[in-house]
């Protein structure tokens, strides 16, 4: 029982309390809305479904974190992809396949040049990613300033198939047998979740990246490239902020302006709240993952309630996101009293 117990201290305390923490939450749910189909399964994947994009967003932006950088154009970067992609496809006519490729192309891109000014001109990662953050909303409004829904056939194929599943069904009132389901969308956020999961926690770049997150000057002295290791988080975050669009585009099948205003913040939160230090060097994508369905599950309690506005998500996020930020700073200072 204590080597069990002593697994769960200090970093990995963090992520045992988030877990908990949305048992807890979804337990509650159980039992409040239980007149109100809470417990069925479809009601549990809803919560991948409708936060796929926020998902890939969080894996990304959990990346970052661990190196004690930050970035708060994500959403801007998502926005600007699904109008690239409603434009492409709609006005210009251009395929499926290659319009995904340009919208990768240009979120590498786009890291690239984030990733540069960070790790080789040495300028904050706040002022970099706020520029970046204006420029790719603005390049937004200048693709186009209204609003395109998407109607290609191939794209809405690959938006709309539902991949059911053999288990968790339940029979309707005229005795059929309805089966969970999921998108597309949910298994490519996993799938991407998975790959930075490994990526981080059993390559040699993986453990780089929280040797740079953990101290600079260690790494330095350890013989790491630490500018050529940032900026190669910063692009594969780009990249990954373009897949993170395409999934959320999936979801909206749409494209304009204002689209995923607020979502880095929500990707942020999401990776703090999953146990990823804000000072970096610590960080976990599958708490991560835990936060997004933290927030989901707080927006599933507000439409079962149906009196009470969504905004309410946001103040309990808020609440959420204080106290583990407090939690850290706590942890960090009995660690250094340790020292």
């Amino acid at each position: 029982m204590k080597k069990i117990l002593s697994k769960f201290t200090g970093n990995n305390f963090l992520l045992l309390i988030t877990v908990v923490l949305f048992f807890v939450m979804y337990t509650i749910g159980l039992l409040v809305f239980s007149d109100k189909n809470f417990g069925r399964v479809q009601v549990f994947f809803n919560l991948f479904i409708s936060n796929a994009g926020l998902i890939v967003a969080s894996a990304g932006m959990t990346m970052v974190l661990i190196t004690g950088g930050i970035d708060i154009s994500i959403g801007s970067v998502i926005g600007c992809v699904c109008m690239m992609l409603a434009v492409m496809m709609e006005k210009q006519n251009v395929s499926v396949p290659v319009a995904i490729l340009l919208v990768l192309l240009f979120g590498i891109v786009f890291g690239f040049v984030q990733g540069f000014l960070v790790a080789y001109l040495k300028i904050q990662p706040f002022i970099v990613t706020l520029a970046g953050m204006f420029f790719a909303r603005g390049l937004t409004a200048v693709i186009s300033s209204e609003m395109i829904s998407i109607s290609n056939k191939t794209f809405l194929a690959m938006a709309n198939a539902k991949i059911y599943l053999p288990f968790g069904g339940y029979l309707n009132k005229k005795g059929e047998m309805i089966m969970p389901y999921i998108f597309p969308s949910v298994i490519l956020a996993l799938v991407l979740l998975a790959f930075v999961f490994i990526m981080l926690r059993y390559t040699k770049f993986g453990r780089n990246i929280y040797a740079v997150g953990g101290s600079e000057q260690s790494a330095l002295l350890m013989g790491l490239n630490v500018r050529r290791i940032k900026l190669q988080v910063y692009v594969l975050n780009g990249f990954i902020a373009s897949i993170a669009g395409f999934v959320f585009c999936l979801n909206s099948t749409s494209g304009f302006v204002e689209q995923a205003r607020g979502f880095e913040m929500e990707a942020i939160a999401s990776s703090v709240i999953g146990g990823t230090l804000l000072t970096g060097g610590v960080g976990n994508v599958l708490g991560s993952l835990v936060g997004v369905l933290i927030k989901g599950t707080i927006e599933t309690f507000i439409t079962f309630q149906g009196t009470l506005s969504s905004w309410w998500t946001r103040i309990v996020i808020a609440a959420l996101l204080c106290f583990f930020i407090v939690l850290q700073s706590l942890l960090t200072s009995m660690r250094k009293k340790k020292l």
